[in-house]
């Protein structure tokens, strides 16, 4: 299993299959590609992944990655939020994913961090490293946001970065987040219900209507843990 495909698989969100494949996972953590320090943060990390209950496991990738916007692995919503623009963006990312004979299911969304991995370890290495060199800025800060958070999550992220051949200048990032207003706090969750609640009566809902959190339906896990 390759680098980008196994990182791809941790990030998602852990279902049942990944405890199955748990010896594979743990021997591919140790790619020779890293360096030293690295490929024994990613092999502790598999491994206390796998130590932990699977339903304590997806109740831990659910508080970081789906309460709020802020850990979204739906990279689009980093650049474009809610925007029009959103949609077209994902347009033009199925294209490029069908063009090289990558078909997506009626529940993924193509802009999934965990998905894009997928795709990308399917491509030559060069265009696997520029493909994430465009999204250093978002996966860098997504990686400073979770060592804000002590989340032993935050090495998938630095481990993206730097296959991207991107610098990480975490201290900067760290800062950043750190002066960030946390938006997975009951508090923000329940201002942001109010304000995106479904409107009834002869207005009828759009976009905004949809919840802040997302469901782990659209992922790809199954299939993605697969050798």
């Amino acid at each position: 299993m390759s680098l980008l495909k196994l990182v791809g698989v941790l990030l998602d969100y852990p279902q049942d299959e990944l405890w199955q494949h748990g010896d594979e996972l743990v021997a591919a953590a140790a790619d020779p590609g890293l360096t030293g320090a690295r490929r024994q943060q990613l092999v502790d990390f598999t491994r206390e992944l796998l130590a932990k209950d699977p339903l304590a496991a997806q109740d831990q990738w659910l508080s970081m990655f789906d309460r709020g916007r802020s850990m979204s692995l739906l990279l689009f919503e980093h650049i474009h939020g809610e925007s029009r623009d959103r949609g077209q963006a994902m347009v033009d990312l199925i294209e490029a994913y069908r063009k090289n004979g990558f078909e997506l299911s009626a529940k993924e969304l193509p802009d999934y961090l965990p998905l894009l991995l997928e795709y990308l370890d399917q491509r030559p290495l060069a265009e696997a490293r520029d493909w994430l060199h465009h999204v250093s800025h978002i996966v860098g800060l997504l990686a400073a946001r979770a060592g804000e958070r002590q989340s032993p999550y935050a090495v998938l992220f630095e481990i993206l970065v730097e296959f991207a051949e991107g610098k990480l200048e975490l201290g900067a990032l760290r800062q950043r987040a750190s002066e960030e207003p946390r938006d997975d706090t009951p508090e923000v969750m329940d201002r942001l219900w109010e304000e995106e609640a479904v409107r009834f009566g002869t207005e009828a809902p759009d976009e905004s209507c949809s919840p802040p959190t997302r469901t782990p339906a659209r992922h790809a896990a199954t299939r993605q843990v697969q050798p």
